[in-house]
């Protein structure tokens, strides 16, 4: 039975749910008005490689081996991290460094970064260091190393820090830095207006950690999620425009759930397409749901959005989005975020499956809701923590911060009228990959930019994305309490699409951070972006598991993997006699059909 609620007595129920919530400034979003006033808050691996990781019943340390330092000088030496006095980590991470350092050539200047620095021991890392950044603007990219892809995790949830095998520092060397000043341990006066402004104090950090570290001619790659999607274009375009391979040989980037164009684009347009997809997740009444539907109708969302997702593109989209002609359009997306927190509390808006209870998490972040239980202490805000990083003591450290922006916001354009582009033509190794749980930047939001995005001389993809996704099978560990903790999919695990440098990859089973809810497929497009597998369609198995044996064809695990899926497809949607769907050939998919598990609607 439905209530038959009317859409008015909808919203005035809903008034007084937001003030737990988390503010949308994680990905650079203004706050809706109903919620501005809620608080912001190797191959010689390290760890003994084999199927049963020597644990014993009290979690003494794995059994290591370590390499000689890589990187350790008279200049590196006072970055140096132990790597086994990191608090509450109970094994050798092995080399690291961590610190500040400023972000131009004056060695007193107040501006400075933080950065933690893993080395990595494959050998085809030799000349080559990947860049992560998080979003915002203002969230710590401590976040990302410690929750998405360092070298130990520590996830919501979870007793205690684990050994992450997915790792990228397994592939090569690998950065994570606290970026603009203001971020995280980045301290000094934030004195940036626009993303030029970033790019040029981030490069000039660069050079000082260049220098540091002895790492020019380097190959650079750029990585980061959410507002990164600003933040990566913007710093990777400058480094081109700097034409100095000694410090700014860039050469690559990979971007998850990226802001990268216009804020309605990715919010109000495609929200309905997404609630459509997913109608168990967000169960709304018939009249809540008719009035949505109507107002949909009204605004044109939908049909903006079709005839924006044609492939090739039919012509560049309207400059004026039907949101911003009506301020009824612009309130669809706080309407349906608000009906989801009426039905799940601990709705979260990053990873849309999550339910109650929260769970406790070591920053504090882990939901859509800030939630510290009395008496924990946020992870990065332990004096231990802070000594042994080289963190300044007298910061407190947040996850997200406010104030980046010295005048409040940025108001720089989007990186897909120009920084993105020139990436893209001058690497030809761009990757962005999208989550199909995220609502914060919804996937079909993402390729509706990119359909209107000219690059390589053409507008948008000309073919429409089909090819399958596929994370090889790899070694998971069931039998301690290690590999446990970091159990991760495999199989076809989605869809990918490459023009003219550009692949796009849908993510299955993941939310807005690709890294933390799927870490064995950003591992993947971290392969291809390194030029270690050829596609994002191989079946080869991971470099660091070569003797891995894969499936056949026939015996492909995951969704069907095209953008062409039947309505409703997605994981386990294969014959009850096998484990999952077989592999489709695109040639035989139905030319007009909607694809849903992924949040796409893709009609030509």
């Amino acid at each position: 039975m439905h209530f038959q609620l009317s859409a008015s007595a909808w919203l005035l129920l809903l008034l007084g749910e937001a003030t737990g919530l988390r503010s949308l400034q994680h990905v650079g979003k203004r706050d809706p008005v109903w919620i501005q006033s809620a608080p912001l808050q190797k191959y010689e691996v390290s760890i003994d490689s084999t199927e049963d990781v020597n644990t014993t019943a009290t979690e003494t340390h794995a059994v290591v081996r370590r390499a000689q330092p890589l990187f350790l000088t008279d200049k590196t030496r006072k970055f140096s991290v132990d790597g086994n006095g990191i608090p509450e980590v109970k094994f050798d991470v092995g080399e690291s460094y961590a610190g500040q350092l400023p972000i131009s050539n004056n060695s007193t200047d107040e501006n400075k970064m933080f950065f933690w620095f893993f080395p990595s021991q494959n050998p085809l890392a030799k000349k080559e260091i990947m860049i992560w950044l998080n979003g915002g603007p203002g969230c710590s990219s401590m976040a990302g190393l410690m929750q998405e892809n360092g070298p130990f995790l520590w996830q919501s949830g979870t007793f205690r820090p684990v050994k992450n095998p997915f790792s990228w520092t397994e592939l090569t060397n690998v950065v994570w830095i606290e970026q603009p000043v203001g971020t995280g341990f980045a301290t000094g006066k934030p004195n940036a207006t626009n993303e030029e402004d970033v790019a040029r104090q981030f490069l000039g950090f660069w050079r000082n950690f260049v220098d540091t570290f002895a790492l020019q001619g380097y190959k650079v790659y750029i990585t980061g999620e959410s507002y990164a999607g600003a933040y990566c274009p913007y710093i990777a375009d400058a480094m081109i425009k700097a034409n100095d391979t000694q410090y700014f040989n860039m050469t690559g980037m990979l971007i998850y759930d990226p802001v990268i164009g216009e804020d309605s684009m990715q919010e109000e347009v495609p929200v309905m397409g997404l609630i459509n997809a997913w109608p168990g997740l967000f169960p709304f009444n018939e009249t809540f749901r008719a009035d949505l539907q109507a107002r949909d109708a009204k605004c044109g969302l939908t049909e903006f959005m079709t005839n924006g997702l044609s492939y090739p593109p039919k012509g560049p989209l309207s400059s004026v989005s039907p949101v911003e002609k009506d301020e009824k359009c612009v309130n669809i997306f706080d309407d349906v975020y608000k009906a989801a927190f009426e039905i799940n509390p601990c709705f979260n808006i990053y990873e849309i499956t999550q339910s109650c209870p929260l769970l406790w998490d070591v920053l504090g972040f882990p939901t859509s809701l800030d939630y510290v239980p009395e008496g924990a202490t946020i992870y990065f805000n332990r004096t231990d923590v802070k000594r042994a990083i080289h963190a300044p003591e007298n910061v407190n450290w947040e996850v997200c911060k406010d104030g980046i922006f010295k005048n409040g916001t940025d108001r720089s354009p989007p990186s897909s009228r120009a920084a993105l582009p020139n990436v893209i033509d001058h690497t030809q190794n761009v990757i962005i990959g999208h989550g199909a749980l995220d609502m914060v930047l919804i996937a079909n939001g993402t390729l509706l930019s990119i359909q209107n995005m000219t690059w390589g001389g053409k507008l948008g993809f000309q073919s429409r994305p089909s090819a399958p996704f596929f994370v090889p099978r790899h070694r998971r560990d069931f039998k301690s309490k290690q590999g446990l903790g970091t159990l991760t999919g495999s199989g076809v695990m989605g869809f990918t699409h490459t023009e003219r440098g550009l692949t796009y990859v849908g993510v299955e089973m993941s939310g807005h951070m690709v890294p933390q809810y799927q870490p064995a497929a950003a591992f993947r497009h971290v392969e291809v972006l390194l030029g270690r597998v050829a596609n994002l369609s191989s079946t080869q198995p991971f470099t660091t598991q070569m003797n891995y044996t894969q499936p056949k064809p026939s015996e492909l695990g995951g969704p069907p993997a095209t953008a062409n899926s039947p309505v409703g497809g997605g994981s386990g949607r294969g014959s009850p006699k096998s484990e999952s769907p077989r592999l489709s050939s695109p040639s035989t998919l139905l030319p007009l059909a909607i694809l849903v598990p992924l949040g796409f609607a893709l009609v030509s």
